[in-house]
């Protein structure tokens, strides 16, 4: 049996009868899913900070309007911070209900500005260690749970966060567009049509596809993104399986994994304003799939709290293609029935180019490992020595989340 075909018959098999009534008995134990948004999301334009004069100097073009301009206005959360938009209909009423909080100026201590390795560097949890990776944060996690947890990973591949001793099922709930023909196709296509009449054609045809894809690459940023995402679903495609991840969680799994990508906005991040656009509409995406999931959770979402994340935030000032840059600090997300919402959470700064992490990003304030730390510590008991394994040399807080 391929290792595919295994994987997906240990899902499946997770959803047996036996397997909910398991789910039955461990009716009040704690869930948690972990959403990993791949491409560094522009958390600026998500929780815009209207307070600061200085973020509508710095983005000109991108900026969401004030609160007050109509439908395109920023909603007041506090004196400070307002929501996009576009998450309107889905994160306002659960931010209302006190089911939602943001965590800013979060992240990791690393200045790489590298998707690749920020993203691998917070799935590993480990810090300053030296790297190891087939130990990831969550399968560190689950085996100082000692079976007290089902974890999943809704991802095509495990993820480097659910990687180690513990073994961790996996099942792919969807994928990514790919519309570019693979190298090898190419080359067969060439080889097989070679010496014929339709040879230039071919030939030509392959070259217009080129400059077509030149030409939407918009500078060549296309590709980064495509990378950046590593495979996983777009935020549209998240909106079809969220509610499925959440009728999981409900009946068989405690602790889940998905990631969403196409969150690399270097070029025309916005249109007419930042209230509209590609990450407008990909806001609304993903607002859509989380609010489908806590209602597909059912009476499970009073024990079940998500955390959306990012490798690393983007640049506050706005670059001179309407789009953002690789930046440092981020905003966090944490949605759940026994959330402590309705509030902004975390140690802040009033923004300038002064507190700008060098004069270009949101600083970090408050490190990654030491929110999730604290957040694991309440959810599961877990002791110093536990939570010290999970993330070495990280300091657990309590943000009052949970």
């Amino acid at each position: 049996m391929h290792r595919r075909q295994f994987l997906q018959s240990a899902a499946a098999t997770c959803l047996l009868p036996s397997a909910r009534a398991w789910a039955a008995t461990q009716a009040n134990r704690p869930k948690f899913v972990l959403v990993f948004l791949r491409g560094a999301y522009d958390a600026t334009n998500m929780l815009v900070p209207y307070g600061s004069d200085f973020y509508y100097e710095a983005r000109p073009h991108i900026a969401v309007p004030r609160p007050g301009s109509g439908s395109d206005g920023a909603i007041i959360l506090d004196d400070q911070w307002a929501l996009h938009p576009a998450l309107r209909s889905s994160m306002l009423p659960l931010w209302e209900r006190k089911q939602l909080a943001f965590v800013p100026f979060v992240g990791t201590r690393d200045l790489t500005r590298s998707h690749f390795e920020t993203q691998d560097h917070i799935e590993l949890g480990l810090g300053p260690r030296t790297r190891e990776f087939n130990d990831g944060f969550l399968n560190r996690l689950v085996q100082q749970l000692e079976g007290r947890a089902r974890p999943i990973a809704f991802t095509a591949e495990v993820p480097l966060s659910l990687r180690g001793p513990q073994r961790i099922p996996n099942i792919s709930l969807g994928h990514s567009a790919r519309n570019a023909i693979a190298p090898q196709q190419k080359a067969r296509l060439q080889q097989m049509w070679m010496g014929t009449a339709q040879a230039d054609t071919v030939a030509e045809g392959f070259a217009v596809q080129g400059e077509v894809r030149r030409d939407m690459a918009m500078a060549g940023w296309a590709a980064e993104m495509r990378a950046a995402s590593r495979g996983a679903i777009d935020p549209g495609g998240f909106v079809g399986v969220a509610a499925r991840v959440g009728a999981l969680m409900r009946d068989s799994f405690d602790i889940g994994f998905i990631d969403v990508g196409g969150w690399d906005t270097h070029v025309y991040e916005a249109t007419t304003s930042g209230a509209h656009g590609q990450l407008a509409t990909k806001l609304s995406a993903l607002g859509d799939g989380l609010a489908a999931l806590a209602r597909a959770a059912g009476p499970s979402w009073r024990n079940l709290t998500v955390v959306v994340i990012s490798e690393f935030g983007r640049t506050f000032r706005e670059n001179g293609n309407r789009g953002t840059d690789h930046g440092h600090g981020t905003v966090y997300w944490v949605l759940g029935g026994s959330v402590r919402g309705g509030r902004i959470a975390g140690e802040q700064v009033a923004l300038s180019a002064a507190t700008l992490d060098q004069n270009r990003d949101y600083p970090v304030l408050s490190d990654y490992r030491d929110v999730l730390g604290g957040l694991f510590r309440q959810f599961w008991g877990l002791n110093a020595r536990q939570v010290a394994t999970v993330f070495p040399g990280a300091h657990a807080r309590d943000l009052g989340l949970v």
